[in-house]
């Protein structure tokens, strides 16, 4: 389910101190009350003496704080491109309407599939400001099917960039992937890269790019979030 969370972005609350520790180590702060016991049991068991046997639980927190890792990105300079808003795969390009909105008004639509191993923190497509946040309760398809951007749970994120032009960032939530977290606000400013949330265990994003943006990849690309560029303006 969307919810809001501190994060490290411009004009959020003020830090946590878990959203502190978690940048030091380099992890989304949601990763660290599942990661953190399974190291701190394991070092705990070590301490009193259990031996190997403690390489379990400290190796466990490991890999599960490696599913929340949050790299840094370089910024895109250009303004007049879309970036990718999830590591993945781009698993579908077509032209449809934005699901759920009853609007007639068709967008090319990039769909980018996060695998468990892949990323999981969102960033912003373009820069501008939030125009509107709407979480919508659905399925739990599998994220790679094309049903599931129509039928899933997910949370659109409307952004009208520094031109005036709407775009749509839809996170989908999968089969496994089932909590879907959003750090932003309405009417907040944005830069293009800057993380606006995650999807836990990866699923599915889906970008939707208005006229006059051409598309700047092909279905199986390998995208990177913040810094791949998948639209850019005609012309």
């Amino acid at each position: 389910m969307a919810r809001s969370a501190e994060a490290l972005t411009e004009g959020s609350a003020p830090i946590s101190l878990t959203a502190r520790f978690a940048s030091r180590i380099g992890i989304a702060p949601e990763g660290v009350p599942i990661a953190l016991p399974a190291v701190a049991l394991g070092l705990g068991l070590a301490a009193i003496g259990f031996g190997a046997v403690t390489v379990i639980p400290i190796a466990i927190g490991v890999a599960l704080a490696a599913f929340f890792r949050d790299p840094q990105r370089q910024a895109i300079a250009r303004a007049d491109a879309v970036v990718s808003g999830a590591d993945g795969r781009i698993c579908d390009i077509d032209v449809a309407s934005i699901p759920g909105t009853g609007e007639a008004t068709l967008y090319t639509r990039i769909s980018v599939f996060m695998s468990p191993f892949d990323v999981h923190v969102n960033r912003a497509s373009v820069s501008g400001h939030v125009a509107a946040l709407v979480h919508a309760k659905g399925e739990f398809r599998a994220a790679f099917r094309d049903a599931a951007s129509d039928h899933n749970e997910r949370n659109l994120i409307r952004i009208r960039d520094n031109s005036g032009r709407d775009h749509a960032l839809i996170q989908v939530a999968g089969y496994l992937a089932r909590r879907i977290v959003c750090y932003l606000r309405p009417h907040q400013r944005l830069e293009r890269g800057q993380r606006i949330g995650l999807i836990m265990f990866g699923s599915r994003v889906d970008h939707f790019l208005p006229p006059p943006y051409r598309v700047a990849v092909q279905v199986g690309d390998r995208v990177r979030a913040g810094e791949t560029i998948i639209g850019e303006l005609s012309g």
